[in-house]
């Protein structure tokens, strides 16, 4: 069920079978494990406590998770996009009526991300939301919000690591039962952005057509064969 990666332990088997697997978690943390994501966590101790904790799963969210994971010998079932899980997670919320949260990205795509989901989820439950645009350790009337309509699910898009380290500090706290960073999630429902054409996602190139679309994102792709090659070389290492 895990490949293991360094000290991280990656779900390695279906997106249907992630999204039973929660079930069985009372709290929750969805790390959306990309390249970039993983980097962090071995880079910060608070991320590395959080993303390898009981109450983390980490999906392969990348290209370059999946490629690490051939390198060990250990290759994950497939890709596992973050957008995806949330999309599937909101479903399974609008059928059990189980409410959800929005945090983050700028008040105007939350609100967007907010009338999006009402229209294609008609019976979901989207008990608040809320920018992103606040200082981490000042907070304490977005916690009590949250806190007062207690979700299920809080999906925080936040860019990493940013969205990584809130919920690190504040999941002991809030009693939501799944914890996700979305990232450029609240994005494309807004309609902001579009995701490639499902023939790039499908060959593992979606990361390609992001970055022409949004060319800042090239600075991330470093991400990528920095974190490829540690892998290498732990491997070889360990040998």
């Amino acid at each position: 069920m895990i490949t293991k990666i360094f000290n991280y332990e990656i779900f390695n088997k279906s997106k249907e079978e992630l999204i039973n697997s929660i079930n069985n978690f009372k709290k929750i943390h969805i790390v959306s494990g990309n390249p970039q994501v993983l980097l962090n966590g071995i880079q910060d101790n608070v991320l590395l406590d959080n993303f390898t904790s009981k109450n983390s799963i980490i999906i392969p969210d990348g290209v370059g998770t999946v490629i690490c994971s051939k390198i060990v010998g250990q290759p994950v079932n497939e890709k596992i996009a973050g957008i995806e899980v949330m999309e599937c997670i909101v479903k399974k919320c609008e059928k059990e009526n189980k409410g959800i949260y929005l945090l983050g990205s700028t008040k105007e795509t939350v609100d967007m991300c907010n009338i999006n989901l009402r229209t294609n989820y008609r019976k979901l439950n989207i008990l608040g939301s809320h920018d992103g645009y606040f200082e981490m350790d000042n907070c304490e009337e977005i916690l009590k919000d949250i806190e007062k309509v207690n979700p299920h699910v809080l999906f925080v898009a936040m860019g990493c690591p940013r969205q990584e380290l809130f919920i690190a500090k504040y999941m002991d706290r809030l009693q939501c039962n799944v914890f996700m960073g979305v990232g450029g999630s609240f994005d494309i429902i807004a309609g902001n952005v579009k995701r490639a054409p499902r023939w790039m996602i499908n060959i593992g190139m979606e990361w390609l057509f992001r970055v022409i679309k949004e060319p800042f994102r090239i600075k991330r792709l470093v991400s990528i064969p920095k974190f490829i090659l540690m892998v290498i070389k732990d491997k070889y290492k360990r040998k």
